[in-house]
């Protein structure tokens, strides 16, 4: 799909969910959505031989409308404040640069939406970070057309949280995928700040040229894990491995406010040769 800068920002629909892949390999998990009744349930793919199905729900039992009122309006606001921040905009001039809008094309390839899905925002109701890291998320998705939906998951989010995350449209995954996730469509993955391993482990689920391709990641800057690779080697094997086919776009942050929440953040989009031996790479 050809990307052009666009002059309108229209609101995304919700992403398909992926298509189904080689049973005899992998997990394919069906969950009901929450809160709906009759609807059709969310799938997706997480290598069998690599992870075991890990369930998940909110530790705490009670929330109350009070609270989730008074973080749905913190987050409105955030929201707002955030859009005509310097940051954001400086961030959407640089995606809709026609070269880093082609790369989000050859992502997409003949797909028209590109799914997002967010590993370890932390929590959204106790601190200013992951609250403006959501309301990044979310901008994105209201401002390109080619995003679909969103997908979140990390595993101290409280019950109240999740109420307030799908009143903002967001999907709170109910199984803990370890960043397993397997692409088997265009996706975005957004993980800003989130650990080595997190990355390592998404990048070896989907260790395929006929993946790898299908990804972008928005997260921890992968040229400075490799300037410091004797550290924690071993957690970051695919990480240092992938960089000799990764185009990194580091982004710029201008206040202390967006400094916490996105320094050392970067795009990273992968291009393995056609006949590249990942295996050997890894080597």
């Amino acid at each position: 799909m050809k990307l052009v800068p666009a002059t309108v920002d229209d609101a995304s629909p919700k992403a398909l969910p992926p298509e189904k892949s080689d049973p005899s390999e992998d997990w394919t998990i069906v969950l009901p959505r929450r809160g709906k009744k009759n609807r059709i349930a969310n799938k997706f793919v997480i290598p069998k031989r690599q992870m075991e199905v890990q369930l998940w729900a909110p530790i705490d039992l009670e929330t109350d409308p009070e609270r989730e009122s008074k973080l749905k309006q913190k987050m409105d606001t955030c929201i707002q404040k955030f859009e005509n921040s310097k940051f954001y905009r400086n961030l959407l001039s640089q995606i809709r640069n026609p070269d880093v809008l082609d790369k989000f094309s050859k992502v997409l390839g003949s797909e028209e939406k590109m799914q997002m899905v967010v590993y370890g925002i932390g929590s959204i109701e106790s601190f200013g970070p992951p609250r403006l890291q959501l309301c990044l998320a979310i901008l994105l998705q209201r401002s390109f057309d080619w995003i679909g939906g969103i997908e979140l998951f990390d595993p101290i989010i409280s019950l109240t949280e999740s109420k307030v995350l799908t009143s903002l449209g967001c999907t709170v995954l109910s199984i803990n995928e370890q960043g397993r996730r397997r692409a088997v469509k265009p996706t975005l993955f957004f993980m800003p700040h989130c650990e080595a391993e997190l990355y390592d482990n998404l990048l070896e689920a989907n260790w395929e040229v006929g993946r790898l391709n299908q990804l972008v990641i928005f997260g921890n800057s992968f040229e400075a894990y490799e300037q410091h690779a004797s550290v924690c080697k071993s957690s970051r094997k695919h990480v240092l491995a992938v960089q000799s086919f990764t185009e990194e776009l580091g982004v710029d942050t201008f206040s202390d406010d967006s400094f916490r929440a996105f320094h050392g953040t970067s795009w990273h989009f992968f291009g393995p040769p056609a006949e590249a031996d990942l295996q050997m790479i890894l080597t």
